[in-house]
């Protein structure tokens, strides 16, 4: 990872046109490729950034961050205070407490109970961004994202849309939709979710942990 903290300026060109005017931040370069602005405040989200693939045309005084979709963020270097670089090595991910990994290993056991004709792709699929909880193929073809919390809070909608954003780079994803499953979600959380089409569903651990007690009766 590449850390720079410089006066800078920063201007992106793709679906909208956005500027960012001189002051003094940290752009993080990370080894997959993804460039991000950060200030010196708003916990872990970027004022702009560029998912990877990209291309970064290094021009001394500015960069130029292109990507596959013709969008571009160019970087105007005024001042570095600080330029360096680190090897962090591979991640091993986020773990997550009891309840929430039994609750996304059941949800892939029986995709149904979330949407009906869901079927499993995989679990943990992993993105440059983190590992998704589980994917799946809905019965149009769509391939499903699917974000598992124990609550569901705004922060998990934001992981879940950085992710679909990311995955659409895939095309053998083909077309792709998130949906956000959590025990219970919270109603501003749900109001930003389907403000992003993506599909919110409650679900009660407690029914399927004994959904899958049944099961062992009747087939173990």
């Amino acid at each position: 990872m590449r850390l720079i903290v410089a006066r800078c300026t920063v201007e992106y060109a793709g679906r909208l046109e956005t500027r960012l005017p001189e002051a003094l931040r940290l752009i993080m370069v990370k080894a997959d490729g993804c460039v991000a602005i950060h200030s010196d405040g708003g916990a872990y989200k970027p004022l702009n950034w560029m998912n990877s693939p990209n291309v970064v045309e290094d021009n001394d005084d500015h960069w130029i961050v292109r990507n596959p979709k013709g969008e571009a963020m160019t970087i105007t270097f005024h001042e570095i205070i600080s330029d360096s670089a680190h090897e962090l090595g591979v991640d091993p991910g986020l773990e997550k407490d009891g309840v929430e990994k039994q609750l996304q290993e059941l949800l892939a056991a029986s995709p149904e109970v979330m949407e009906e004709g869901l079927v499993l792709i995989r679990r943990e699929h992993y993105t440059a961004l983190g590992p998704v909880d589980i994917l799946c193929k809905d019965p149009q073809g769509n391939t499903v994202v699917i974000e598992v919390k124990r609550r569901g809070e705004i922060d998990g909608v934001e992981q879940l849309s950085r992710y679909l954003e990311d995955l659409r780079n895939d095309s053998s994803l083909g077309t792709i939709r998130g949906m956000f499953v959590a025990q219970s979600i919270k109603p501003q959380a749900r109001t930003l979710a389907e403000s992003r089409g993506i599909t919110c569903v409650e679900v009660d651990y407690d029914v399927l942990r004994g959904r899958q007690s049944d099961e062992w009766t009747l087939f173990g």
